[in-house]
């Protein structure tokens, strides 16, 4: 009679055996199968940090083509009373060369400033040659022009605007004073 129970012992002990082997198979395959899901995971998150870095990301780049990315600056003078470059433009424009461009002419006793929109790197009104300049300075990405022809030389076969001739708006302003 106590054989029997031997042979039950080693049946059951050869089942849990069994058991065990299979589910340290299935264990080992699944761990697998999360490794590998695992790599590639960070393998995806790698590049879209590399795309990220190098602004590629697609449709969900940092970079906003909409942002005003380009400066110029192109300082002047615009009146025959003044000296020392006090009149400038300025060119805020984005990729697509949208923006705008700021103007402030400087008098003796008096400031005008002027701002006009930029649609594809062309006003929507007539640009004055420094306005215009300030403008191909940004799209070309030259900021700050070096050493280029001062901006009151006169542009040939363009007419000077009525603030270059000591007008304003064909207004004589030699005796206008500061109030």
């Amino acid at each position: 009679m106590y054989e029997p129970k031997q042979s039950v012992v080693a049946i059951v002990r050869n089942v849990i055996t069994d058991i065990c082997l299979v589910l340290g198979l299935f264990a080992g395959a699944l761990g697998i199968c999360l490794a590998v899901s695992a790599r590639t995971y960070a393998a995806r998150a790698v590049a879209e940090c590399a795309e990220l870095i190098q602004g590629s990301a697609g449709s969900r780049a940092t970079v906003d083509p909409r942002a005003l990315r380009d400066l110029a600056v192109v300082r002047y003078d615009a009146l025959r009373e003044m000296s020392g470059q006090l009149s400038f433009s300025v060119a805020l424009l984005n990729a697509a060369g949208d923006g705008v461009v700021l103007s402030s002419i400087n008098g003796r006793s008096e400031t005008r400033t002027y701002a006009k929109i930029v649609l594809s790197g062309s006003g929507t009104q007539e640009l004055s040659p420094e306005e215009e300049r300030a403008v191909r300075s940004a799209r070309l990405g030259a900021g700050l022009p070096g050493a280029e022809a001062p901006a009151s030389v006169p542009v040939p076969g363009r007419p000077a605007p009525p603030w270059a001739a000591g007008t304003r708006h064909g207004t004589p302003i030699g005796n206008s004073r500061a109030v």
